[in-house]
């Protein structure tokens, strides 16, 4: 018979998983070890908090569950933020921790702590692994970890029960069949509402990302029935957004809110697909009046109450669209053009064309990066600039923390998706703080032989909250700081590394990274408060 742990490695790969991130510890070698026997690579990386953002990586690729690897006491404590943002950001993931025998819980303090106790306020479910539930409760956190909204899960192993024997046997939970409204009297109005509208729109979020054709079913419906698409950030591309229909992301930008937010209130029939308001900001709330004609299609119910609707649909995302749709016919919208100018007017804004800035910087990255090219964003004012530049031309490629809005995120994510696809080109761009406080990450990628070009903007300074001390009229406290000479840094992690000041300099060092089979750390000086007015 085989093991528990042997149970949940076997478990987890027949879920899709193959890679695995985290550092060992005594308490989890046995998992390890079942994890390698099963198929899934074990990963060593510098800091769980990253672990957990590789694996998520790796699941905007594959779409399987993440797995981090957490040892007792520190090691799990070092995961919660990566834990949190998994929940709030709506990804599936499965944290495997070790932890002492049952008697020694009593009697041994030792770096013991309930692990259960600190993961259950940041996940969907928390179990204790037992021998005689091992089977039952892996295949139950993967359901949970998966179904409706995505988040993570906590498995929490005692050293004695991941070397038991265990009935392999488990009840595997069925797969859920896709169903849409049914015929109801709030169906026929959403339909008829839809056909007498001359101003329809569409707001679409990450819940229609990871249900099965929820971002194609989107995508389809704006461009049959000719209807304008705002999209949440962590849902860009779901129509490429060099489409006449697609807006862009909304959010954080307050710039943006200026031309996206007087849309919403001309609008006459606004469907919310799969719209997650946990990515916006508080000027996003209630933000159409109460007799608004507004059918929001959601993966749970609303408990949120950022917004409300005036017909509510729980399920399946594109079985909605479908139901909706029947009978209507394609027609000309917005007779005099407010989204065509209102998106004229949002690059307008960004300043493309400047000579040397913080858009300069994502601009002449984005003519050099193959248009395939996945980015990853850190948190900071070059995330808010960055998202309502670049144009994305698929679903997920752009990957960030957009809830949670963490620190540190960039570098991890754009490993774990290198990782699960090294023939696709993938950029990290993020601010010199994040950079800093995961530094140890470039060896990982060092060791991986990847070749993943990271921008740092360097402004010697947290530029968003340095801009929110100014507008409050309050002091310069505790947010700028002396300079690293970041290729020197590069050097010595074994990458490589170059200063840029100009467009052509930023140009050259990303076509040099590129071929480079280690990170290219390419530090863009564009100086204090080099923000003001972009955002």
């Amino acid at each position: 018979m085989p093991t528990a742990s042997d149970i949940i490695a076997q478990r987890l790969y027949d879920a899709g998983c193959r890679h695995a991130f985290g550092i060992p510890g005594g308490e989890v070698m046995v998992l390890m070890d079942a994890l390698e026997h099963a198929g899934i690579k074990m990963h060593l990386v510098k800091h769980e908090n990253c672990a957990g953002f590789m694996g998520e990586g790796v699941f905007h690729f594959d779409g399987a569950p993440a797995i981090l690897i957490a040892t007792i006491g520190p090691g799990i404590a070092n995961a919660i933020n990566v834990i949190a943002n998994a929940l709030q950001d709506r990804v599936p993931m499965i944290a495997l921790t070790g932890c002492v025998p049952a008697i020694q819980q009593q009697t041994y303090t030792h770096q013991v702590f309930d692990h259960i106790k600190l993961a259950q306020e940041v996940t969907k479910a928390a179990f204790r692994v037992e021998t005689s539930n091992a089977a039952v409760i892996a295949d139950k956190a993967v359901a949970i970890a998966m179904q409706a909204r995505p988040g993570p899960v906590l498995l929490d192993v005692p050293i004695d029960v991941q070397q038991n024997k265990a009935n392999p046997n488990w009840p595997r939970r069925a797969p859920l069949s896709r169903v849409g409204p049914a015929a109801s009297p709030q169906l026929d109005k959403a339909r008829t509402w839809l056909k007498q509208s001359q101003k329809p729109l569409i707001i679409a979020g990450v819940d229609a990302l990871n249900q099965i054709d929820g971002a194609q079913a989107v995508a389809q419906f704006c461009k049959t029935h000719n209807i304008p698409l705002i999209t949440t950030y962590k849902a860009k591309g779901i129509l490429p957004e060099t489409d006449p229909l697609c807006l862009g992301g909304a959010g954080l930008a307050p710039s943006a809110d200026k031309e996206l937010l007087p849309l919403i209130k001309q609008s006459d029939y606004i469907i919310l697909a799969g719209y997650d308001p946990i990515e916006m900001r508080i000027g996003w709330q209630n933000i159409w009046d109460e007799d608004a004609r507004v059918i929001e299609l959601s993966a749970i119910s609303n408990t949120h109450y950022m917004h409300q609707a005036a017909i509510n649909f729980v399920g399946d995302i594109a079985a909605g669209l479908e139901a909706i749709e029947k009978n209507n016919q394609p027609s000309q919208n917005w007779p005099d053009g407010e989204p065509t100018i209102a998106k004229s007017n949002l690059r307008a804004h960004l300043k493309l064309d400047e000579k040397w800035g913080p858009a300069a910087v994502i601009d002449e990255c984005r003519k050099a990066l193959p248009d395939n090219t996945i980015i990853t964003v850190d948190s900071g004012a070059h995330r808010i600039l960055l998202s309502q530049i670049w144009q994305c031309t698929e679903p997920r490629g752009l990957l960030q923390s957009s809830a949670l809005c963490t620190m540190g995120c960039a570098v991890p994510l754009a490993t774990g998706r290198k990782i699960a696809e090294p023939e696709r080109p993938v950029a990290a761009f993020l601010g010199d703080a994040g950079l800093e406080m995961f530094l140890g990450e470039l060896a990982t990628i060092r060791d991986h032989k990847l070749g993943i070009p990271i921008i740092v903007f360097v402004d010697e300074s947290l530029g968003l909250i340095e801009i929110k001390q100014r507008s409050s009229q309050m002091a310069n406290l505790a947010v700028d700081f002396s300079g690293t000479d970041f290729p020197a840094v590069a050097k010595a992690l074994g990458g490589y590394g170059a200063w840029c000041d100009t467009r052509e300099e930023i140009n050259n060092e990303i076509t040099a990274a590129l071929s480079r089979d280690s990170f290219t750390l390419i530090a863009a000086r564009i100086g204090r408060k080099a923000y003001d007015g972009r955002l």
